[in-house]
C-alpha cells in the first residue's frame, strides 16, 4: 500500500518551512527578507513569502509521488497583507515600495490607533482581554487610513498572512475563523452572535470596510481545517503536485503549534490527557500561551475567549510574551562578552557555553542548583512591552543587580536571570487564568526554538511547579499545519481525531521541589518590579 503524505507549511517571522508528516526529518527552510524603515516598523513582502512557500513545498515533495500527497495545511504569523484592487502588493508605508506590503505582527507603529480603539470601550473588546493590542489588525488598518489617506481607497484587499497563503494556493477569498476572531475583532460571542460588528467599525472610523459586503476583509469564514479549495492549475504545476490537491483553511502559527502538541501523550507517567488541563507554550521569537476550555472564560489582559480558534467547539484564551527568544538573543548580543563569543560561534553554541559556565560556577560556589546563582540579580523581561497579563505595550525591561563586570560569567548569570524572568511571566499568566476561572493546570506542553535549551525547559518546570511535556516530534508547528491538511482531505473525520492520532509521544520534565521556595521568593520580587515601574512612571508624569 502506498504511503499517504500531508504537507505542513509554517511561515514564521524569519523563515518559511515545510515538511511531510510521514517523514518530518525531511524539512525545507527558506529565510525571509524583513525591512525596518523606521523604529518599531517591521515590514515584509508577500511576493517573497509566497516564493519561499513554493520553494520549500517543491523541495519536500520532490521524491514523492504527487498522487500520494493528499492535503496541504498552512500556518503563518498574524501579519497584515495589503493588496491593490487587482490583487497585487501595495506598500504599507510612505516608502512607496510595493514589495513592502506586509505589516508584521511585531510592528508597533499603531500605538495611537490602538489607544483610540480602546477608548471606545466597545463591548466586543471583552473578547480581547478588555483592549486591543497594537499587534492586532484593526489598529494597523486605522494607521493606514490615517497616515496614507491618498492610498487608502486604492487598497483592494487585506488578508491576515495565513489567509493570504490559502488565497494564493486556491484562489479562494475565504478567511479563517482563527485569524478573524483572534486578530480582527470578528465577533463570535458566547451567545451565538457572529459576523463583522458594524457599530464597532463605525466607532473606530473603519465603517468603509463594510462596503461591497466586506469585500476587502472577507465575508466567507471557515473553521481551521475545513476544505477551502484545491490547488489551482498554475500553483500545482509550480509545486509539482496535482491540480485540486485539497488545501485546508489556515491557522495562526502559534495556534498550529498548540494544535500539533496538545494531544501529545506522556510515556506512562499518568499526566492528564484532557486538553483543558494543559497550557500550551509555543516559544519562538515571542512566546504564546494557549489554553482551551469548554466554556468561555474572560480573563483581563488575556486575548479571548475565541470560539473554535484552535480546537473546534472549544474556547481559546491566548496569552503571551512579545519577546522571548528575541530577548535572549538580545541579552547575549548586547553584552561585551556576548559580542566576543558571537564573533566565532553561533547563538546556539554560545548558549551551550553559558550553560557549562553556570554549572562550573554553581559547583565552585558549593550551590546545589544553578538557579541559586541569581539571588541578587533580577530581570523584568518586557523589553518589547507586555502582551499578557498586563496588556501594556509601553512597559519596559528592568535589570536589578548590575555590577561593573564584563566577563563571560557575568553574562551567564544574566542569561539565567532572563530565562527565569520569562518563566515567572508564564507563572503570572497562569495565576490570572486560574483566578478568572480556569481549573488549575496539570501540565505544560512546550515547543519552539528556545526549547532546544534544556535549561530553559527545566526552569519553566521549576518556576511554575508543573511538569513539562516535551513532544518527541520537534516540529509541532509543522505537525499542526499538517493536521489541517489531513482534515481537509477527509482522511480524519474531525480535527480532534487528527490531533489525537498525529500528536505523538512526549517526554516529561518534572519540576524540582527542592528549589520551589527559592523561585517563590524570586517571583515575589518579579511582581514587585512591575509595580515599582508603574510607580516610577507615575512620579515622572506628575
Amino acid at each position: 500500500m502506498s504511503k499517504i503524505y500531508f504537507v505542513g507549511v509554517d511561515v514564521g517571522s524569519g523563515s518559511v518551512r515545510a515538511a511531510l508528516v510521514d517523514e518530518l526529518g525531511h524539512t525545507s527552510i527558506r529565510n525571509l527578507q524583513t525591512w525596518k524603515p523606521k523604529p518599531d516598523f517591521f515590514e515584509q513582502s508577500s511576493n517573497n513569502v509566497w516564493d519561499c512557500c513554493v520553494h520549500v513545498i517543491k523541495t519536500v515533495v520532490q521524491n514523492v509521488d504527487s498522487a500520494n500527497v493528499k492535503g496541504i495545511g498552512f500556518d503563518a504569523t498574524c501579519s497584515l497583507v495589503a493588496l491593490d484592487k487587482n490583487g497585487n502588493p501595495k506598500a504599507v508605508s510612505d516608502s512607496k515600495n510595493n514589495e513592502q506590503n506586509i505589516i508584521m505582527w511585531m510592528d508597533h507603529r499603531a500605538q495611537a490607533e490602538a489607544d483610540l480603539i480602546n477608548k471606545t470601550e466597545h463591548e466586543i473588546l471583552k473578547y480581547v482581554g478588555g483592549k486591543v493590542s497594537l499587534e492586532m489588525e484593526m489598529p494597523k488598518l486605522l494607521w493606514l487610513k490615517k497616515n496614507l489617506p491618498n492610498d487608502w481607497t486604492d487598497y483592494g484587499y487585506f488578508f491576515d498572512l495565513p489567509d493570504f497563503l490559502t488565497w494564493k494556493a486556491t484562489g479562494s477569498m475565504s478567511r479563517s475563523l482563527c485569524s478573524l476572531v483572534c486578530k480582527w475583532n470578528y465577533e463570535y460571542s458566547s451567545d451565538g452572535r457572529k459576523g463583522w460588528n458594524i457599530t464597532f467599525l463605525e466607532q473606530i472610523g473603519l465603517e468603509d470596510l463594510s462596503n461591497e459586503d466586506f469585500k476587502k476583509i472577507g465575508k466567507k469564514v471557515l473553521m481551521p481545517g475545513d476544505y477551502c479549495g484545491g490547488l489551482t492549475n498554475d500553483v500545482a504545476k509550480a509545486l509539482n503536485l496535482l491540480p485540486g490537491t485539497p488545501v485546508a483553511t489556515s491557522i495562526i502559527d502559534a495556534h498550529a503549534g498548540g494544535l500539533g502538541m496538545i494531544g501529545a501523550r506522556d510515556l506512562g507517567q499518568g499526566i492528564d490527557n484532557a486538553m483543558s488541563s494543559r497550557l500550551g507554550l509555543i516559544c519562538g521569537t515571542s512566546t504564546c500561551h494557549m489554553a482551551v476550555n469548554e466554556k468561555p472564560i474572560i480573563v483581563k489582559g488575556v486575548w479571548g475567549p475565541y470560539f473554535s480558534a484552535m480546537v473546534p467547539n472549544m474556547w481559546l484564551n491566548e496569552a503571551g510574551q512579545s519577546a522571548s527568544g528575541m530577548l535572549l538573543d538580545y541579552i547575549i548580543a548586547s553584552h561585551p562578552a556576548g559580542v566576543k563569543l558571537l564573533q566565532n560561534s553561533t547563538t546556539g553554541d554560545v548558549r551551550n557555553h553559558l550553560r557549562g559556565l553556570l554549572t562550573k560556577m554553581a559547583n565552585s560556589q558549593g550551590l546545589e542548583h544553578v538557579s541559586l546563582l541569581t539571588k541578587d540579580l533580577h530581570v523584568w523581561p518586557d523589553f518589547h512591552g507586555n502582551r499578557s497579563p498586563l496588556a501594556d505595550p509601553t512597559m519596559k525591561g528592568m535589570i536589578i543587580g548590575l555590577t561593573i563586570d564584563i566577563s563571560e560569567e557575568n553574562l551567564a548569570v544574566l542569561y539565567l536571570a532572563t530565562i527565569q524572568a520569562l518563566s515567572y511571566g508564564t507563572r503570572h499568566i497562569i495565576d490570572e487564568l486560574v483566578q478568572a476561572g480556569y481549573t488549575p493546570f496539570k501540565s505544560l506542553p512546550i515547543c519552539g526554538g528556545i526549547t532546544k535549551d534544556p535549561l530553559f525547559v527545566q526552569t519553566q518546570a521549576d518556576s511554575v511547579g508543573l511538569p513539562i511535556l516535551k513532544p518527541h516530534e520537534k516540529e509541532s508547528v509543522l505537525v499542526g499545519a499538517a493536521v489541517l491538511g489531513a482534515c481537509a482531505s477527509s482522511f480524519f473525520n474531525n480535527v480532534e481525531a487528527a490531533v489525537q492520532s498525529m500528536g505523538g509521544l512526549a517526554d516529561v520534565v518534572m519540576p524540582n521541589p527542592a528549589i520551589k521556595s527559592y523561585h517563590d521568593k524570586k517571583y515575589l520580587v518579579f511582581l514587585k518590579m512591575f509595580h515599582d515601574q508603574k510607580e516610577y512612571r507615575s512620579i515622572m508624569n506628575n
